[in-house]
């Protein structure tokens, strides 16, 4: 087992280049398989009906806040437990580890009890019709069930990524990830579950993964040691858990937020749209489904644009989360001129990387359109759409290193703040605004506008915190 002392020597002496990438790699394939596991999950089910595949998109939404309960307590104490490490403090460090598994697993069971209590009238809220709800009812029975595992597999696997450990956390998600995809159809067609069959699947694959996460701390594969007599009885521990975790709420949170109003404006916009109606219209076609198919092409083509850049964005999330052990550690032991060349590494490598997707994103986005459906509306729509957001993906680097650094050195004002401007600050009021004067194509804009503002609304946050470490005593 490699001793606490031994990473934090690799974490402050290591070249920063190999290092971010070493770190990364593990968490960039996880994302990746998290991606395409839904992907694939989404598939599945659709193939039950329009119905199953809309229970699918409401219950995603409810495992939106699940992931964010596990993201906040996860991205908190791993951040503090990272700075705890690279200040050879240890023995804090395993409070504050025991202490937040305690806290996600006893949220999630809070969660879980609620939601079964509540089943109908959560789901009803999230927008499920009556066609929707039986469907939606199987569906989320299990994964309610299942939200302890669930959140908790999050924190555990932060806390091994903040600890240099993400190959260990890559294996829990990754393992579970595939069962899953491979559980799918037996369970749906082969067993003939239907929608259960697709939760029942998910709630296995959660558990495998809890189990396989849990037994790295228990195997002492960890950094941090779990133990009751660590578990803490303070409110402090968990306030800090919490508050330094509130970035990574407000993104989940703002980014559900977004979805609705995006689906709402993008039905409302695409009905009223000449271009999409005239793309959509067939012979004897009546009006009313003539509007219906102008709605559907819209929401269809910006599901493809999220579903496509939230891909792409994977990497550059993935690399920043190799950065943030590096960030964290350094940040602890006072080695910050190390922690400004790793910041500088990662923003030049996501820049570039994001560059490069942009690139093929807009010469090529008819035909990324056309793969994932042949109708010409909504490739008309989506191709626009990803050129305009494929504009400013190199900002993408800019604002993830920025909001990343700020969180895990400590910063909450500042990392709470830049965490709501690209959705919260800028998107969703764009969303509201720009059609009224743009139509559809104010819609398709939106992302990309956003983006930009936010990359110049974070770089003074960035430069005002490391013009502080040059004034700050080693």
């Amino acid at each position: 087992m490699e001793k606490a002392d031994d990473v934090i020597v690799k974490m402050t002496t290591k070249p920063v280049g190999s290092l971010i990438i070493s770190l990364a790699v593990p968490t960039v394939i996880s994302m990746l398989v998290t991606n395409i596991y839904n992907t694939a999950d989404t598939y599945f089910v659709s193939q039950l009906g329009d119905s199953a595949s809309g229970a699918v998109g409401i219950i995603f939404s409810i495992m939106a806040i699940i992931q964010a309960i596990g993201f906040t307590i996860g991205m908190g104490s791993g951040s503090i437990i990272s700075r705890l490490i690279g200040a050879k403090n240890g023995k804090a460090a395993n409070v504050y580890s025991s202490s937040a598994l305690v806290f996600s697993f006893t949220l999630g069971t809070a969660a879980a009890l609620l939601g079964l209590i509540f089943q109908d009238s959560i789901i009803t809220k999230f927008g499920a019709t009556d066609t929707i709800l039986p469907y939606a009812r199987n569906y989320a029975r299990y994964i309610f069930i299942g939200t302890p595992f669930m959140a908790t597999s999050f924190v555990m696997n932060n806390q091994l990524r903040f600890q240099g450990k993400a190959r260990y956390g890559m294996l829990g998600l990754t393992t579970g990830g595939i069962l899953n995809i491979g559980l799918d159809p037996l369970f749906i067609f082969g067993l003939d579950m239907g929608i259960s069959g697709a939760a029942i699947a998910t709630l296995i694959s959660q558990c495998i993964s809890f189990s396989i996460l849990l037994s790295m701390f228990l195997r002492k594969k960890s950094i941090t040691v779990l133990s009751p007599k660590y578990i803490s009885c303070s409110f402090r521990v968990y306030s800090d858990i919490f508050t330094t975790g509130l970035p990574s709420m407000f993104r989940q949170g703002l980014g559900s937020l977004a979805m609705i109003f995006l689906n709402t404006q993008a039905k409302f916009f695409g009905a009223a749209d000449q271009e999409i109606i005239n793309l959509v219209t067939t012979p004897s076609m009546p009006a009313e489904e003539i509007a219906n198919a102008a709605s559907d092409a819209a929401i269809a083509a910006m599901a493809i644009t999220n579903r496509l850049f939230m891909l792409l964005m994977a990497v550059a999330i993935g690399l920043g989360q190799g950065y943030q052990p590096v960030c964290g550690m350094n940040y602890g032991a006072g080695k910050y001129d190390r922690l400004k060349d790793a910041f500088m590494f990662l923003l030049k490598i996501t820049s570039l990387l994001m560059a490069v997707f942009a690139a093929a994103v807009f010469i090529f986005a008819p035909q990324i359109a056309s793969f994932f459906r042949d109708s010409p509306a909504v490739i008309h729509v989506a191709s626009f759409a990803m050129r305009c957001q494929a504009l400013a993906l190199p900002l993408n680097g800019l604002i993830f290193a920025s909001n990343m650094t700020l969180q895990t050195t400590g910063r909450k004002r500042s990392a709470s703040f830049t965490s709501i401007l690209r959705q919260g600050v800028f998107y969703i009021p764009l969303l509201l605004i720009l059609p009224g004067h743009l139509g559809i194509t104010g819609i398709q804009a939106a992302q990309g506008i956003s983006d930009t503002l936010t990359a110049l609304t974070s770089l003074p946050f960035i430069i005002f915190f490391f013009r502080q470490l040059r004034n700050k005593p080693l």
